[in-house]
């Protein structure tokens, strides 16, 4: 990865939380470079730190959070050293934007849908009221709402799910970020909109440029937009790489599992495969590899050392001691070994996985 493509740089982050008289370290030093035009999906269970790691991005961390060690540069600037929010709002939305997965919650259920799109032009691109409502509709009809200049007017209750997550997304456009944050962006919407959305998402991409981060726990997504994967569990990223490297050579006994548990990969009659036993409390400090208790492949060394990172390739590492040259030889589960050949059953001629 050439220095002069990244975009936005991760370094030894850690961020804590207190809750009440106890602290909790939701992020535990992580290290990632963000490419500028590529499509990075950040996935993992629910609790793992995915939405917390990109809520440092903007400074959305919940009061009782804080960025306690590590950087993030952006732009020649440390993000993770901004504490006002003056300083905030010429990055949020403006550079780096949000789509979150309900778009109830992030629309005004009183202000017509054209007003909150203007708004956000009028604010960051000090355009005039005529102006800003002539780019709203453009930009409306770009997101595929059909006869937008007769919609400018409506509600947000006037719309459905999947065009109210389409009016989300334009006004995350309306400031041509350099990154988009999707936050599960289609939990909230039936498969067929979904496979709308992520499409869209996807050409909008290509045609602006910007840099997209998935925040997800639907592998059948991050095989259909992702060029690069990180995989989190207990606040780290464990392994990283391409879209190819992660599923189809996948190094992380929690990789394993996670491919495992895809459904399509059931066979009918029998119990879906599904990891046993629960994430570590981030409220302890963690020895070893903290997916380890989890695991049927843990070594004695997983519970005393944390392992480092173990670079497969250029684009590709795993922080598991499976792959220090002294561990032994595992294989993965035999029911991701074929992986590819397995899911081929599940894409379209056009080699799309539906999941």
């Amino acid at each position: 990865m050439s220095e002069n493509n990244i975009i936005l740089s991760v370094k030894d982050l850690e961020v804590k939380f207190k809750v009440r008289d106890r602290v909790l370290t939701a992020i535990r030093n992580i290290s990632l470079d963000f490419e500028q035009g590529k499509t990075v999906a950040i996935v993992g269970e629910s609790g793992s730190g995915k939405s917390v790691f990109t809520k440092t991005f903007t400074g959305m961390l919940d009061i009782n959070g804080e960025v306690t060690n590590g950087s993030i540069m952006f732009e020649g600037q440390d993000l993770a050293k901004i504490k006002k929010d003056k300083e905030w709002e010429k990055i949020r939305g403006a550079k780096i934007a949000t789509v979150f997965q309900d778009p109830m919650t992030s629309l005004n259920p009183v202000r017509t849908i054209g007003y909150q799109i203007s708004e956000v032009i009028i604010k960051h691109q000090k355009k005039s009221k005529s102006e800003a409502k002539k780019l709203a509709i453009e930009l409306m009809e770009k997101v595929g709402i059909h006869d937008a200049a007769n919609r400018y007017d409506e509600y947000p209750f006037q719309y459905s799910g999947g065009m109210r997550q389409r009016i989300v997304i334009a006004i995350a456009l309306a400031c041509h970020p350099k990154i988009l944050i999707c936050d599960e962006p289609t939990t909230a919407l039936d498969v067929t909109i979904q496979a709308q959305i992520i499409n869209l998402i996807k050409d909008l991409s290509k045609e602006y440029g910007f840099t997209t981060i998935y925040i997800t726990h639907d592998l059948g997504v991050v095989a259909n937009v992702a060029d690069m994967v990180a995989v989190m569990y207990a606040g780290q990223i464990i392994e990283y790489g391409t879209v190819e490297e992660v599923f189809y050579d996948p190094r992380h006994p929690y990789t394993w599992g996670l491919l495992a548990s895809l459904p399509q990969l059931g066979v009918k009659g029998s119990e879906l495969y599904s990891i046993h036993g629960t994430p570590p409390s981030l409220f302890e400090k963690i020895y070893g590899d903290a997916f380890a208790l989890r695991s049927e492949y843990a070594m004695q060394i997983d519970f005393e050392e944390e392992p480092p990172l173990f670079y497969v390739s250029d684009t590709h590492f795993a922080k598991t001691w499976l792959l220090d040259e002294r561990a032994p030889k595992v294989e993965p589960p035999k029911i991701i070994q074929n992986l590819h050949e397995r899911l081929l059953a599940t894409t379209d001629k056009g080699g799309r996985y539906h999941g």
